[in-house]
């Protein structure tokens, strides 16, 4: 599949992930040491939205509702920042929101391998502090970039998925990043078609022996392979108390953006070392 950014801005799945990550910002922020973010495929950083688009079952169905979430305020206050009570004219990709996140003390690395949307990524991040593009390929040079000298922070992996060998991709990446920075915290981004990449990334992820959590959301039955039946994320070490917030959460959001015919899932999997892996 291709899930290049560009393509599905504001959709279902961007908008779980990004919630994802506002929570795990937000987290870092608590302590006033500084952190470093780095950006494994960031995109251009911010999308137009033209309707008919994915957008519509996705941040379309939750903006109408956003004063009904205070728990989302930081997400929320991004998005109103870039648009009007008139309506949805733009979304925030990953750096837009790392960017807003961050506090003077901070600093974060983009990576975007593709020449014209870090073209794009270099101008809607104009003079901004503490940032630093890199056209990289983003497998070959994060290694490099570990430990970085906050020794604080976090690691978001939001590949496209364009190739077929991809989640391998994603679970070289973390077994060559991982004992570079064992304490850091990983985020990574994966869709859900067939059910079988994904269990090959759990053994991947319980092998590194690290405190890790997968948490999932599906819109549709997995009983087409060959679909995006929903999305999840990984999170190594991830923050204090993340996923009793993410358990109170995802349900109701979940119940909101599937629409009034949709039965959507929750999942949540333990791959800590010596935790039973039981779906929850």
């Amino acid at each position: 599949m291709n899930y290049r950014h560009l393509f599905h801005a504001g959709n279902v799945a961007d908008v779980f992930k990004h919630l994802v990550l506002t929570q795990v910002l937000e987290a870092l922020r608590l302590k006033e040491t500084p952190f470093c973010v780095i950006d494994t495929h960031a995109g251009s950083g911010l999308y137009r939205l033209q309707a008919p688009g994915e957008f519509e079952q996705g941040i379309g169905r939750l903006w109408p509702a956003r004063t009904q979430w205070p728990q989302l305020a930081a997400y929320f206050e991004l998005l109103v920042a870039l648009n009007n009570d008139n309506g949805l004219n733009a979304y925030p990709g990953s750096p837009w929101i790392i960017r807003a996140l961050l506090r003077p003390q901070d600093r974060a690395v983009f990576m975007e391998r593709h020449p014209e949307e870090a073209a794009a990524l270099r101008d809607n991040l104009l003079d901004s502090r503490g940032i630093t593009i890199n056209e990289a390929d983003a497998w070959a040079a994060l290694k490099g970039l570990l430990p970085p000298k906050e020794n604080r922070g976090l690691v978001f992996i939001d590949p496209p998925y364009e190739q077929p060998d991809e989640f391998e991709q994603v679970a070289r990446a973390l077994r060559a990043a991982h004992p570079r920075w064992r304490n850091g915290l990983y985020l990574v981004w994966y869709p859900i078609k067939a059910r079988r990449p994904v269990e090959k990334l759990y053994e991947a992820v319980r092998a590194l022996g690290a405190e890790a959590l997968a948490v999932e959301l599906l819109m549709l039955p997995e009983d087409v392979p060959q679909r995006l039946n929903g999305s999840g994320v990984i999170l190594i070490n991830p923050p204090w108390k993340l996923e009793e917030t993410l358990r109170t959460l995802l349900p109701p959001l979940a119940t909101l953006l599937a629409g009034p015919d949709g039965k959507p899932q929750t999942r949540f999997v333990n791959l800590s070392p010596g935790k039973n892996p039981k779906v929850s």
